[in-house]
């Protein structure tokens, strides 16, 4: 059994990620995960899209056993949750699914049906931001499979970073990795995918506001299509 993280200020944790961002910046991504199971123990835990297990298997190589997050908003497609319940029978981790305080059908009756349409950012926030705050609050770090090269708003991704809204350290043990370097690793390991990837969709999200990308566009451009927005919030 991992032994309990001890107890450490804001102040501490802000640190640690600093000196951790610079340190590992061109470690290895086991390596990176390596540090972050030693430093945090069972206040560790990685979080997932289920677009891919990339990180999840990364991570359950470090670390049998370790907490992957994932949340159901209500609005995934069905290979999504597919996608979740294989990751959960096949690799050695432990799926905790989230959900927003309110079903979909309380959110419509609260706010109007499609607020999805209307106001995407509430939604986001109400469906993804809020269980996700409240769900990391047994930990003191979160890993994600951020990657620079995945759109503009991501290229200064640190490997290991300090969530100021959070008050967490954020580990993105993958941000110097391209897509070909998914693709590879996919490929060497047999890594889960989600089937939607194998469909024209490069970025997989809620369903109502995710549509496949043509040629030439950014792996990002198929969220949100014809807005502004270009992140959920859950990132910045």
């Amino acid at each position: 059994m991992t032994p309990a993280a001890p107890h450490r200020t804001d102040d501490d944790l802000r640190l640690l990620a600093e000196r951790a961002g610079r340190d590992l910046e061109e470690a290895p991504a086991p390596e990176i995960l390596r540090w972050a199971v030693d430093t945090f123990g069972a206040r560790f835990c990685v979080t997932s899209s289920m677009e891919d297990a990339v990180v999840a298997h990364l991570a359950a190589g470090v670390r049998p056993g370790v907490d992957v997050v994932f949340l159901d908003t209500g609005y995934h497609f069905p290979e999504t949750i597919g996608t979740r319940d294989a990751v959960e029978a096949v690799l050695d981790v432990r799926v905790r699914t989230l959900t927003p305080r309110l079903s979909v059908a309380e959110q419509d009756a609260a706010y109007g049906p499609r607020l999805h349409d209307r106001d995407p950012d509430l939604c986001c926030a109400l469906r993804k931001v809020e269980p996700l705050e409240e769900g990391l609050a047994d930990y003191d770090a979160w890993a994600t499979g951020l990657r620079r090269d995945e759109a503009p708003s991501r290229a200064g991704t640190p490997v290991v970073g300090w969530d100021e809204r959070r008050r967490k350290v954020k580990v993105s043990p993958i941000a110097r990795w391209t897509q070909d370097d998914v693709d590879a690793y996919v490929a060497e390991h047999g890594v889960l995918t989600n089937p939607l990837l194998m469909d024209g969709y490069a970025s997989i999200g809620c369903a109502p506001c995710t549509r496949r990308v043509r040629q030439g566009e950014d792996a990002r451009a198929g969220r949100w299509a014809g807005r502004a927005k270009t992140e959920c919030g859950l990132h910045g």
